[in-house]
């Protein structure tokens, strides 16, 4: 009998496992049908034409990344310090511990919408920065998070006490304590942390439409207006007749940049690990 429920636990996980390859593969095959045809350099450089029918995506593609960069300076800061904080300074049990960890999973679970007003509210109006990539970054940063904190105190929380026995035992501080032994082996962790809450950045539409705005022009500072790949893809898709196919090359360039991080993280860890 116990064969008989190993063979099914395993047909179901395989199953499982190419149900979830197949729906991967089948959107990025309807977005490469879909989207080939419109990639060319002079598409990731140009700046757009004609409501995005003519031209490229060069203008918005600074634009993501401008907005990615504030909401990264934002968020790994923030995000990891509290994450040590929880797992290095308090105890599990401590009663601040307790209602930061309930924030945190609150925070979680509010739907974008609610950050997008939020933002609007308070970055967009009360502190003057209007409809502009600082704006959109400092939203994306709270509504990222989060996530970022209970990625990071799941690392942390991993690493192997008889390391952290060790250290005590060479007399390390708990600064060097941190530096030499915490931080190198939750690396991992805390990269997945900043790949997750890259994607949900970049995988964002509402609030930048209620924060970052959604111009088309080439941003000359933060406090400008800029236009993410997310939006430009819902307003593609949705809003210009005829722009399906340069709203699924835009998502093919939203994917692929979203590949290239994660390409860039694992090559900054094994490089460290060498090291």
């Amino acid at each position: 009998m116990s064969v008989v429920a190993n063979r099914a636990f395993a047909g179901v996980s395989t199953l499982a496992s190419a149900m979830v390859m197949a729906i991967a593969l089948w959107l990025l095959v309807a977005l490469v049908i879909q989207g080939a045809p419109e990639l060319s350099f002079r598409f990731l450089i140009a700046a757009p034409e004609r409501s995005g029918l003519a031209g490229g995506i060069g203008s918005v593609l600074v634009s993501t990344l401008l907005i990615l960069g504030v909401c990264l300076a934002v968020v790994i800061p923030l995000g990891l310090g509290c994450a040590l904080f929880l797992t290095e300074v308090v105890l599990p049990e401590n009663p601040l511990a307790r209602a930061v960890g309930y924030c945190l999973d609150v925070l979680s679970g509010v739907p974008s919408i609610v950050y997008a007003l939020f933002g609007y509210q308070l970055f967009a109006i009360s502190l003057g920065l209007g409809f502009s990539i600082l704006s959109g970054g400092l939203t994306l940063a709270c509504m990222a998070l989060p996530l970022m904190v209970r990625v990071s105190q799941q690392a942390l929380l991993g690493v192997p006490h008889n390391l952290v026995e060790a250290g005590h035992a060479l007399s390390l501080s708990r600064a060097g304590m941190l530096a030499r032994v915490v931080l190198p082996e939750a690396r991992h962790g805390i990269a997945a942390a900043t790949v997750l809450s890259t994607g949900r950045a970049l995988a964002e539409t509402a609030v930048l439409l209620f924060t970052a705005g959604y111009v088309l022009r080439m941003p000359g500072s933060l406090l400008d207006s800029g236009r993410a790949l997310s939006v430009h893809i819902y307003d593609m898709a949705m809003h210009v007749p005829g722009g399906q196919g340069r709203a699924a090359a835009s998502a093919l360039v939203l994917v692929a940049l979203i590949v290239l991080i994660n390409l860039a993280v694992h090559r900054l860890l094994n490089t460290g690990k060498e090291e």
